[in-house]
């Protein structure tokens, strides 16, 4: 038998696990026309705003809607906005099929806001597991992912499952995603998603805000609408409310 030569050693393949939240597009009108006027309203000419983010459409709300969906415009009307839709769930069989047959996949259940690892990614690690008995008598403890680095344009951290603390600017063209909260004891110039897998109650804090975008939960506000004289560039908090976001000095 002939011994292995480093080529036959080597693998040549890994499968390996990644986290990417994913952007999660919650359809309310089966209409793409209408689709496209408000993308159009909410987000103008901003081509920066998404950077070939990966996404996932959300039919639940149009599930019992008599009128079809076309899917290939519903796509190439995503992607001229630099999204690239991966899958749908939650449709009835028809919208499904038809969702298939434009290229898209089926999906579990998705809720998660604009973020994908890219330069910068920290994740908190699981606790290890406790019996069940201590658990109870325990409260589970906040977790947090602290960056004491600056983020430059380009950098994106991803706190899973966590309130996110940064100690240094978040440079414009940089991203900070959290599950939970997200504290930035610097200038935040970049973007921010707190609550991306729909918590309502997170919020964004910083010591100097003038951000590119903010989002909670889905609910997001961009650079294109000013922000008022008593928070802009100063000590302020960002929180939702209903559909809206209130953004107030600190």
């Amino acid at each position: 038998m002939p011994a292995d030569t480093p080529a036959r050693a080597r693998a040549s393949f890994d499968f390996k696990r990644t986290t990417f939240p994913l952007v999660s597009l919650v359809l309310r009108t089966p209409d793409i026309s209408e689709l496209q006027r408000e993308l159009h309203e909410r987000l103008g000419d901003s081509p920066d705003f998404f950077d070939q983010d990966l996404l996932v459409v959300n039919l639940a709300a149009v599930r019992d809607e008599a009128s079809p969906i076309d899917f290939r415009a519903l796509v190439a009307l995503l992607r001229s906005y630099r999204v690239q839709p991966i899958g749908v769930h939650g449709g009835s069989p028809e919208q499904m099929a038809a969702a298939a047959a434009a290229g898209l996949v089926t999906t579990p259940e998705v809720s998660a806001a604009k973020s994908m690892a890219k330069s910068a990614t920290a994740q908190q690690a699981e606790p290890a597991q406790k019996p069940a008995e201590s658990a109870q008598k325990s409260p589970a403890l906040a977790k947090t992912v602290v960056i004491d680095k600056p983020l430059r344009s380009g950098q994106r951290v991803y706190a899973k499952g966590a309130d996110l603390v940064v100690l240094e600017v978040v440079s414009f063209g940089a991203e900070v995603f959290a599950d939970g909260n997200i504290h930035v004891y610097a200038p935040l110039r970049g973007r921010a998603v707190a609550g991306a897998r729909g918590n309502v109650d997170a919020r964004i804090f910083s010591t100097c805000l003038d951000p590119q975008l903010v989002a909670i939960a889905g609910v997001y506000r961009t650079i294109e609408t000013p922000l008022p004289a008593d928070v802009a560039g100063k000590p302020a908090q960002v929180r939702r409310v209903g559909d809206s976001l209130v953004i107030e000095p600190l």
